[in-house]
C-alpha cells in the first residue's frame, strides 16, 4: 500500500506492501483517499457507545409482482400518460421528471468571480431492470443481470455520443430516498464533468504522470484476490459509509461498454454475490447508492483517457442492524468524511455473510 504524508504526497511507493495492515483497529486515525484528494477520520473505538439515535422503519416486504398503478410496471400509464409497454426484460424511457434539458436559455455572463454561472444540457432516463415489481438484483437470474449490464452498456454508448458524461446510478430502498420499489435504476448525461468524476480526473491523471501507470490498476495488484477471475471486489482503504464497496475489473478498462462477453459474465455473477452478502448481513434488503464511473464520453472521447480505470462503488447507509443508519452531518458536513469501524472489520463481516 502506498505511503502518503499528512499533506497527502505519495513518498515511497509500494515500499511496504502490508504496512496498512499494521493500523490498529481500536484507535483513531486519518486515512487519504488518492481518487477524491481527501481523508477520512476513522474511530473503530465508536462502535462501543450505545444507541439512542434515529432507528429507521424496516424495509417493505410486500410489494405485488404487478401494480397497474405503478407507473414503472408494464402497460402502466406514467404521470404524463404515456403507457410502457409490456417489456419482459429491460425497458429505458425519458424520466418524466428530469433535472436536465436538452434545450435552453445560457445563463448571462458574468465577470465577477463570486457569481459564476454556465450553461448545463442533458439527458435524463430511467432504466426498468425486470417487468416484476418484487425482485432485486441478487434474486434475478444471472442472466436478467447480464441483460442489465448490456443495456447499460448500450446507453453509455448511445449518450455518450453527445455528453460528456453519462452517469449510471442505483437509488435503492426508500431510506436512500427512493420512492418506487420496482427495480430500476437512472442515468442522467451532461454536457459538463461533473463534481466528482472532475476531481478523479484530476488525480489519476496526476498519478498516471507521476507513476506511468493507472492509479486503479496498481491498486487491483496491491488487493488483488483471485476469487474471481475478471473482476476485484473489496471494501477500499479509505471507505467512507460503513459497508461501502468498490468493484474493478482486473485489466485496464475505461469504460463499461469495453468490458468482453466473458467480463460481462463474470459481473453479472461477481455483483449478485455481492448484493447477497449485503442482503445476508442484516436480513434486510440491504439499500445503498451505486454508480459507475469510467472515462469521459462526448468531446472528451478523443482526449487521452488512459489515466482512467472503470470501476463501480456501492454507498449503503446501514451501520448497525437493517433499523439504524449512518447519518452523514455535523463534522462530516463542517468538517470531513468520518466512520465508526475500520475498512478491514467492515470487509471481514462481509466476508463471512456466506448464506448465498
Amino acid at each position: 500500500m502506498a505511503e502518503f504524508n499528512a499533506n497527502g504526497n505519495n513518498n515511497k511507493l509500494f515500499t511496504e506492501k502490508n504496512a496498512h495492515r499494521r493500523l490498529s483497529p481500536d484507535h483513531q486515525h486519518i486515512r487519504f483517499n488518492p481518487l477524491k484528494d481527501e481523508w477520512v477520520l476513522v474511530s473503530p473505538h465508536r462502535m462501543k457507545r450505545p444507541w439512542k439515535g434515529q432507528v429507521e422503519k424496516p424495509q417493505e416486504t410486500d410489494v405485488p409482482r404487478f401494480d397497474p398503478n405503478n407507473p414503472l410496471c408494464p402497460g402502466a400509464t406514467r404521470p404524463n400518460g404515456k403507457v410502457n409497454p409490456d417489456y419482459e426484460k429491460t425497458f429505458v424511457f425519458d424520466n418524466d421528471f428530469p433535472a436536465l434539458l436538452e434545450e435552453g436559455p445560457p445563463p448571462p455572463d458574468s465577470d465577477n468571480p463570486l457569481f459564476q454561472a454556465a450553461p448545463a444540457y442533458g439527458t435524463c432516463k430511467v432504466m426498468c431492470f425486470h417487468p416484476w415489481s418484487d425482485v432485486t438484483l441478487p434474486i434475478m437470474s444471472h442472466d436478467d443481470v447480464h441483460s442489465v449490464i448490456d443495456k447499460w452498456a448500450e446507453i453509455n454508448v448511445e449518450l455518450g455520443k453527445k455528453y460528456d458524461w453519462v452517469q449510471i446510478f442505483e437509488n435503492k430502498g426508500a431510506i436512500m430516498g427512493c420512492s418506487n420499489p420496482h427495480p430500476h435504476c437512472q442515468v442522467w448525461a451532461s454536457s459538463f464533468l461533473p463534481n466528482e468524476p472532475a476531481v478523479k480526473d484530476r488525480t489519476q491523471k496526476a498519478y498516471y504522470n507521476k507513476y506511468g501507470n493507472p492509479m486503479l490498476v496498481d491498486y487491483v495488484k496491491q488487493e488483488c484476490q483471485k476469487k474471481n477471475e475478471h473482476w476485484l471486489w473489496l471494501v477500499p482503504y479509505w471507505a467512507v459509509w460503513p459497508y461501502e464497496t468498490m468493484l474493478l475489473p482486473k485489466r485496464h478498462v475505461l469504460r463499461i461498454e469495453d468490458l468482453n462477453d466473458e467480463e460481462r459474465n463474470a459481473l453479472a455473477d461477481i455483483m449478485k454475490k455481492l448484493l447477497t452478502k449485503y442482503d445476508n448481513m442484516f436480513e434486510t434488503s440491504f439499500p445503498y447508492s451505486m454508480g459507475w464511473h469510467g472515462a469521459p464520453t462526448g468531446k472528451r472521447m478523443n482526449e487521452d483517457n488512459k489515466h482512467w480505470q472503470l470501476h463501480a462503488l456501492y454507498y449503503p447507509p446501514l451501520l448497525r442492524s437493517a433499523t439504524v443508519k449512518k447519518f452523514m452531518v455535523g463534522y462530516e458536513m463542517l468538517a470531513q468524511a468520518q466512520r465508526d469501524l475500520t475498512a478491514e472489520q467492515a470487509a471481514e463481516k462481509l466476508r463471512l455473510n456466506i448464506k448465498s
